[in-house]
């Protein structure tokens, strides 16, 4: 019997926790190891120091990431805080240390010029700094050993966060495979897209449909939004924060999941409906010998190797555009683009 999976804590829930230790260095003089964290939805985690450092009117933690079963970049990585004294008054003042980035366009919940540290995060270590002494009148910066290089995996530099990464989380748990961080991204995007007066941009489901749709449309990098499989959640956050054209660009097997009503596009979520496509085939007038062997196919590709003149790609792409519309409820135009594993256009439903 498999085991269920281990959920972890956020760069944010690190942070904090870091950030407790190092005030109550400066207030006590003594490093609580492991120290106590109260996330907001009350779970208490204690996370054990991995470095405790003090001098004249400052102090520092650092705690290592534990993502639990999730497949997160920042998993592993050291979250670092160092805590100096500020003028009573001046309440907390955060900065952005190696490896956190700074925000840089507008559109993101944080003013141009800001250390990438969150209001959820802001709020945790706030409130757990809190505990230990309130008031708190301090300047704290977040530091991530080597995040400069992990951001490159990230959509940062796309949303205009530049020098490292973020440090996020909304709870402080990190929930396996739930894939928040991703999804923030997405929904990040178009934040900065609408507050750049953008009026085009595209959800792609990988670099290579990526690259396609902006030969094809000429989009700057700040209009294509990283979807992956995620749909969904794409199409939900535009509904409420339209833009006025969205154009969707994957392989034929997710756009074919997209036609069929799905919208997690992932393998572990939604498999493509075979039986369906067969059908679409049959609606475009394949002979019975032709339908028949693809009653035996095993994948989408199988299904569209044997359709041959017929436009199936097209019939998935228009479906993928009904499905997409639906869900966007109006307000956003909306065009397909399926993409061979080459990068060449091989549909459109404009």
């Amino acid at each position: 019997m498999e085991r269920p999976l281990r959920k972890g804590w956020t760069t944010g829930a690190c942070a904090a926790g870091a950030a407790k230790a190092a005030w109550a260095a400066l207030v006590t003089g003594r490093f609580p190891d492991p120290v106590i964290v109260r996330l907001p939805r009350g779970e208490t985690p204690s996370f054990p120091l991995n470095r405790a450092e003090c001098g004249a009117g400052w102090a520092r933690a650092a705690v290592i990431k534990d993502a639990g079963d999730d497949p997160d970049v920042t998993h592993g990585a050291e979250v670092v805080v160092t805590v100096a004294r500020a003028a009573p008054g001046s309440g907390v003042v955060f900065r952005a240390g190696e490896g956190v980035g700074t925000v840089t366009l507008p559109g993101l919940p944080l003013a141009v010029g800001e250390a990438a540290i969150n209001p959820g995060p802001r709020a945790q270590i706030e409130a757990n700094m809190a505990e230990v002494a309130a008031p708190v009148n301090a300047v704290v910066t977040v530091s991530i050993p080597r995040g400069e290089a992990l951001a490159a995996h990230t959509m940062n530099g796309r949303l205009g966060i530049l020098g490292g990464l973020s440090i996020l989380g909304t709870t402080g748990v990190v929930i396996p495979y739930s894939c928040s961080a991703w999804i923030h991204s997405i929904h990040r995007g178009i934040d900065v897209a609408r507050a750049s007066g953008l009026t085009h941009v595209a959800g792609c489901t990988g670099k290579t449909s990526e690259a396609a749709i902006r030969r094809l449309h000429h989009l700057e990098e700040r209009a294509m939004l990283d979807m992956g499989g995620f749909a969904g959640a794409l199409l939900k956050y535009m509904r409420r924060h339209p833009v006025g054209r969205l154009t969707l660009g994957g392989g034929f097997a997710k756009m074919a999941k997209l036609a069929a009503g799905a919208t997690d596009l992932h393998s572990r979520a939604a498999a493509v409906d075979l039986k369906g496509l067969i059908g679409l085939l049959a609606e475009l007038g394949a002979p019975p010998a032709i339908l028949a062997e693809a009653g035996r196919a095993v994948s989408a590709a199988g299904v569209l190797a044997l359709a041959g003149d017929l436009p199936l790609a097209a019939a998935v792409a228009r479906g993928a555009r009904e499905a997409a519309l639906a869900v966007l409820a109006g307000g956003v135009e909306v065009d397909v683009v399926i993409v061979d594993r080459q990068g060449r256009i091989i549909a459109r439903a404009p």
